[in-house]
């Protein structure tokens, strides 16, 4: 019987469950439920790195000059060998793309965490087991290097150990501590 379990899950993640999630966008991922304190203010976090200012960067001279050396002729935001490290979900077919999920956003939640259609609903979210049942990736350095790789014209060593602290956004407990473990009040 767990074998049968086992294999039927294995049969619906590679054959398409989570494959038919859309991607939903940062707005309905981190701004509307990850951008408070209680949540390690997880949104504020990704906005203030370079994976928010993917997409702007490539309109940028730098990156004009960068995609020129590379071979790249015209703008940086039209090429495919620019793009598809720059946005959230490039080469997905667009019907799982909803409206909500645009380039401005460059890299997004998604990318790493994948699709969110699937998982982004609080009930799952508040159970991680659930989350990642449903689709909720918790991304290693096989994720990271789709990108962070030799092909990028602007490629440095990639230590995902370093790099990973640079990005990283934990949710911390939001159980209040015990009365034992609270520190006294200070006295007037």
């Amino acid at each position: 019987m767990r074998f049968k379990l086992v294999a039927g899950l294995a049969l619906i993640c590679a054959g398409g469950l989570f494959a038919e999630a859309n991607y939903i966008g940062v707005d309905k991922c981190a701004k509307m439920c990850h951008k408070s304190k209680e949540k390690g203010e997880q949104y504020g976090i990704w906005k203030n790195t370079k994976h928010a200012q993917a997409w702007a960067t490539l309109a940028t001279p730098a990156a004009l000059e960068t995609a020129k050396k590379a071979g790249v002729a015209g703008d940086p935001q039209k090429s495919e060998k620019c793009v598809k490290c720059h946005v959230t979900a490039w080469g997905v077919d667009p019907a799982r793309i909803d409206s909500t999920c645009t380039k401005d956003q460059g890299v997004g939640c998604e990318v790493c965490h994948g699709p969110g259609s699937a998982y982004a609903k609080l009930k799952i979210m508040k159970d991680k087991k659930a989350a990642l049942a449903a689709g909720l990736i918790e991304p290693t350095e096989k994720v990271c290097v789709k990108c962070h790789n030799a092909e990028s014209p602007n490629f440095k060593k990639f230590d995902f150990a370093e790099f990973s602290k640079k990005i990283a956004h934990p949710r911390p407990k939001t159980d209040a501590k015990p009365e034992s473990e609270a520190k006294p009040a200070e006295a007037k």
